[in-house]
């Protein structure tokens, strides 16, 4: 129900209007006659009252074009965690002498008792142990994990009754500024709930794995949050209000060890890309140029007599990858560590507009598939021109 309390403009406006609707309807009254509303006119004060109190939602959707905020959030709360909660576990992590390394989270995924959860977690682990908040337990055992996503599926052979797998939102659909709600057991409190919002979109997430040549591959897209999220959260699920898991929580930025109001959560749209080839296979191929890439500055882009700052230009290309094929040309750095002049800017993929590297990432990670032909576009010697390019396997 929409409340007069959250909106005291609007109450304002409403008993303006009713009271000039009064003194129109009193109007007449003269020294010592009885102004008393006949019925006539209490009906067309009732009938004003319910007019301006059934245009209040509209004009809240008119304006943002959204439908007017919950005014109960403490009990959606209450709700999302009661149903929400049976799904998210408790995962033990032992070695092969039967010692506790470490406790993660992980949330169902499906019927079939696969659970999602961080590599990092897991990707140690001799002997998995999962704890379910009703109180069963089940061992479980590892079906893949990617390195590179810091993504990791685990399986328990017979998950309890009644546990549901908690349904995945659209991490494209996600904006700054919205609720959301982390669920896990930092510290090992198990079934811990904190909310917050997104604080940011389009964070990278660089992973553990060194790349053929040095260097490290990262995870675009990530969601910066300020809900708590400590050690014991990793795996668990960064839900919107709606209870759908728009991200997988990873990371946190700090100095102590500890909560400082900046984590990271893996895109859920990573999630739909690289699971379903954990469960399958175990896992995951990324598709590969064979680049590296550099972000320009005004002062670069002058020096390099580049007509525009924004794109991917490219620094160093793999003898025998994919972009060497297709001829793109990387422009090498000096001693002091510039970037030189002749290397290729990118400025395009299949038409989509590439503003930085991390545009090109997300595109090769989101949108493409091993042996796919891509077009580039891209900025050489002052001319713009379409290159095709075959997208390999990264290495």
């Amino acid at each position: 129900m929409y409340r007069f309390h959250r909106s005291p403009l609007l109450l304002l406006v409403l008993l303006l209007a009713l009271s000039t609707l009064a003194c129109a309807i009193s109007g007449g009254a003269a020294d010592g006659e009885n102004a008393v509303a006949t019925p006539d006119q209490q009906a067309l004060v009732a009938q004003a009252v319910a007019t301006i109190t059934a245009q209040l939602p509209a004009v809240a959707t008119a304006t943002t074009g959204q439908p007017p905020i919950s005014t109960d959030l403490e009990s959606d709360l209450v709700a999302l965690y009661e149903r929400i909660n049976p799904s998210v576990v408790h995962i033990f992590v032992y070695d092969e002498a039967g010692n506790q390394l470490g406790t993660g989270t992980g949330f169902v995924y499906d019927d079939q008792g696969h659970i999602i959860t961080n590599n990092h977690v897991v990707s140690s682990a001799a002997r998995l142990e999962v704890a379910f908040p009703g109180g069963e337990r089940r061992t479980a055992e590892t079906i893949g994990t990617d390195i590179d996503s810091d993504l990791g599926v685990i399986r328990v052979v017979e998950p309890p009754p009644g546990v549901l797998p908690i349904p995945l939102g659209d991490s494209d659909s996600v904006r700054v500024g919205q609720f959301v709600v982390a669920i896990g057991n930092p510290f090992g409190e198990a079934g811990s709930l904190s909310l917050g919002i997104v604080s940011g979109l389009g964070r990278t997430l660089t992973s553990d794995r060194i790349a053929q040549g040095g260097g490290r591959y990262s995870l675009p897209q990530v969601i910066q949050t300020d809900a708590a999220i400590n050690p014991g959260n990793s795996g668990g699920p960064l839900l919107n209000l709606a209870g759908e898991v728009i991200g997988v929580n990873s990371a946190i930025s700090t100095s102590t060890g500890t909560n400082s109001g900046v984590g990271f959560s893996i895109p859920v749209n990573a999630v739909r890309r690289v699971v379903p080839a954990l469960v399958a296979t175990g896992e995951y191929h990324y598709t590969y140029m064979g680049v590296r890439m550099s972000e320009l500055d005004l002062a670069t882009q002058e020096a390099l007599g580049l007509p525009q700052v924004a794109g991917a230009y490219m620094t160093e290309v793999t003898p025998g990858a994919p972009a060497a094929t297709a001829g793109l040309r990387g422009s090498g750095i000096s001693d002091l560590g510039e970037l030189l002049p002749g290397g290729d800017l990118i400025i395009a993929a299949d038409g989509r507009p590439i503003n930085n590297p991390d545009d090109l990432i997300s595109f090769l990670v989101f949108q493409t598939e091993v042996g796919q032909t891509i077009s580039l576009t891209i900025i050489r010697d002052g001319q713009q021109i379409d290159v095709p390019l075959t997208l390999g396997q990264r290495p």
